[in-house]
């Protein structure tokens, strides 16, 4: 008898206690190697993509789209390759009427002395049931359903037990189930996430009906969407949770990804609109709160001629060794961090509220802050202070091009010393940065424009930007902070001397 593994979500990070399904990459019925990408999730810190660790053929998609589930719940189940849990909708019920009109065949099932691995035949399954095959009677069950009205039980069997066998059937059944009539839609709904049918007008003005999933329809519903008239981009024409949003912000429906919830146009006559706060924005909002009442900020300012860094972005951006490397004025600014935390470590430390005591770290994890469309993510290059220009060239583009890709790894945004947070190429001057938590400082780089400068005794076009510091005053104290961003302002007005440290 063929095997059915579901595969649990697995905690990607460090400590990592839920994530949202973003997009499943396999459908059921479709066949699958070990290691083969099956799920993109977005966790509380960035987008993974998750590998199956069984062959064989999708059975079943245990949680949909746009769900959030906690690590260690069963999120796909994998059966061997022609078994029946991979069988179309159709044959799927139709195996259960069959079965309901014949006695069960006999299961296999352990000794006393055998243990059954969660999901196999025989095994424990979600909802405290048994898992079974379609069709044949669960040994033991805990999940108990309704009848559906006009469903009647054959004589061999009794009705309790003719009913399992068809919850046990569109448990299964990947696809959408048959139609139902509208006024046994209601009672006839699973408890279960299964396709249920919306009404829609066909070509001939008959009344269709649209499928849709009830969380789907209870969104549809909260937005005021006539799920009639929205255009699936599911399989079998499905509509999705981003069909339904798309269609309430105006959007062509069936489109693949829905704009970002910040990005959504109000309909006409709504006066607010609910952005739900989860995956990325949610763990941010969480440690800025956190950094914020718990490490006394001290936020210093200082104005500087860049213009001597703006030529030397120019001229190692013609040079033959940067030529397929972007270039810009951060990495004269990172390199200069790296330098300048030699003189003051306090800039490049943590503070043990549990030990009361100050951790120096002799080594510099650089964070980069980068603005993603799923919120602010800071992954941070290790031991940047050992590489060399060109090597953090290098780390500086792979970081942001990652981060924008929305593909950064956890393990990539945890264990950072310092922070940069480039607000300029927003075109704004500076700002006020709340710090990263667990570190002691960030700074903040604003925009670098052309202003009017005192250059000896006469006032000159320079290319001027404004650096602002934030620091725990529990480590950094003024003298320090001040030091270490005097020492910043140097090197960026001589950037010369800086680059061969």
């Amino acid at each position: 008898m063929p095997d059915t593994r579901q595969f649990k979500l697995p905690d990607v990070g460090e400590g990592l206690t839920e994530a949202e399904i973003v997009s499943w990459k396999v459908k059921p019925g479709d066949t699958v190697k070990v290691n083969d990408i099956v799920v993109e999730i977005e966790t509380a810190k960035s987008l993974v993509e998750l590998p199956t660790p069984y062959a064989g053929v999708v059975a079943e998609l245990l949680v949909e789209e746009g769900q959030t589930v906690e690590v260690g719940t069963p999120i796909i189940s994998v059966g061997s390759a022609g078994g029946a849990a991979a069988a179309p909708a159709g044959d799927a019920v139709e195996g259960a009427g069959e079965s309901a009109a014949e006695p069960p065949p006999a299961v296999e099932t352990p000794g006393d002395d055998k243990a059954v691995e969660p999901g196999l035949i025989g095994g424990p399954a979600p909802g405290g049931r048994t898992s079974v095959l379609v069709g044949y009677g669960p040994r033991t069950t805990e999940a108990k359903r309704r009848p559906r009205k006009g469903t009647a039980a054959p004589a061999e069997q009794s009705p309790a037990a003719a009913q399992q066998d068809v919850q046990q059937a569109f448990e299964a059944a990947p696809a959408p189930v048959p139609e139902v009539p509208a006024e046994q839609a209601d009672e006839a709904a699973p408890a279960e996430p299964v396709a249920v049918p919306a009404a829609r007008s066909g070509a001939d003005g008959a009344r269709v009906r649209a499928l849709a999933k009830p969380p789907v329809r209870k969104l549809a519903k909260d937005l005021g969407v006539d799920l009639g008239e929205v255009s699936g981009s599911g399989p079998d024409g499905r509509i999705l949770r981003e069909d339904v949003e798309q269609h309430a912000a105006g959007a062509v429906a069936g489109v693949g990804e829905a704009a970002p919830a910040a990005a959504r146009a109000a309909r006409p006559g709504e006066r607010e609109t609910r952005v739900p706060i989860k995956g990325v924005r949610k763990v941010t909002a969480a440690a800025m709160v956190s950094s914020a009442f718990t490490a006394p900020h001290v936020t210093e300012w200082v104005t500087v001629d860049a213009t001597r860094t703006t030529k030397l972005v120019e001229k190692l951006r013609g040079s033959r060794e940067f030529r397929d490397i972007k270039v810009s004025p951060l990495l004269i600014v990172a390199r200069a961090v790296c330098v300048a935390v030699r003189r003051t470590p306090e800039v490049n430390a943590t503070w043990d509220e549990s030990a009361q005591e100050i951790v120096l770290k002799h080594y510099v994890n650089l964070g980069i802050a980068a603005a993603t469309p799923r919120g602010l993510v800071v992954p941070n290059i290790p031991d940047a202070d050992s590489l060399s220009t060109r090597e953090l060239a290098q780390a500086i583009g792979e970081l942001t091009a990652t981060a924008r890709d929305g593909k950064t790894q956890p393990a990539q945004m945890s264990g950072g010393t310092f922070t940069i947070t480039n607000v300029g190429v927003f075109g704004v001057d500076s700002g006020t940065p709340i710090i990263n938590p667990g570190e002691s400082a960030i700074l903040a780089m604003g925009a670098i424009r052309p202003q009017p400068w005192v250059v000896g005794d006469k006032i000159r076009p320079r290319q001027v930007t404004t650096l602002a510091l934030s620091f725990d005053h529990r480590v950094v104290d003024g003298e320090q902070g001040s030091r270490f961003l005097s020492d910043l302002a140097k090197m960026i007005e001589d950037p010369g001397h800086t680059l061969v440290l």
